[in-house]
């Protein structure tokens, strides 16, 4: 049984300057003119027979705005960053210089008093193994940058340290395809 699972990423909430760690804003007017701006590339994605969503407020307004109606997926929740939610990498690097470093180097490091990479990394790859879909199914899911990212590692059986390698801009689509265990990403393009 084959699907075929495209992960968009949710569109903006802040500038990428302020981002901040297991960030819950919701969509801020460059976010919502971005979606305005490619909504006639991805509305079409909307077909899918199974739409979900992380439960962030970006992700869900950017499904909803697209007119999926996705279904929020726990398990498609952002990285819990512990105590430096809310916090910019710069903010912690000069509170925790050791522990940055520990939480980049090691994926089973959680010096946050979080989730490591390594459980992220599972437990969004959990979520797509587990898909119920008949074969040949479409699914697109909204997810925040951090979770597409990690999708990605998973499905390609990467080493960890690739999700620090993976640019995953607002509003951008990667699609995999295959079953539990067995991923294959697809890039989509003229044939041409």
């Amino acid at each position: 049984m084959h699907v075929r699972v495209t992960l968009l990423a949710a569109a903006r909430s802040s500038s990428m300057l302020a981002e901040r760690f297991d960030d819950d804003r919701p969509l801020d007017q460059a976010g919502w003119h971005e979606v305005q701006l490619a909504a006639h590339a991805l509305v079409p994605l909307g077909a899918a027979e199974l739409r979900y969503c992380s439960p962030s407020q970006r992700s869900r307004a950017t499904g909803d705005a697209l007119g999926f109606a996705p279904l929020a997926q726990p398990a498609l929740r952002d990285c819990d960053m512990g105590r430096w939610r809310g916090m910019t990498l710069a903010d912690v690097t000069a509170r925790e210089p050791a522990a940055v470093d520990a939480w980049l180097g090691d994926p089973r490091s959680a010096p946050h008093g979080g989730e490591s990479l390594l459980g992220f990394i599972s437990r969004v790859g959990q979520w797509l193994d587990t898909r119920p879909a008949d074969d040949g199914a479409r699914i697109v899911a909204v997810a925040e940058p951090g979770v597409v990212r990690a999708a990605l590692v998973y499905a390609l059986k990467a080493p960890p340290a690739t999700y620090w390698n993976i640019d995953v801009r607002p509003l951008s689509t990667v699609t995999v395809t295959g079953r539990s265990g067995r991923w294959s990403l697809r890039l989509e393009g003229s044939s041409v």
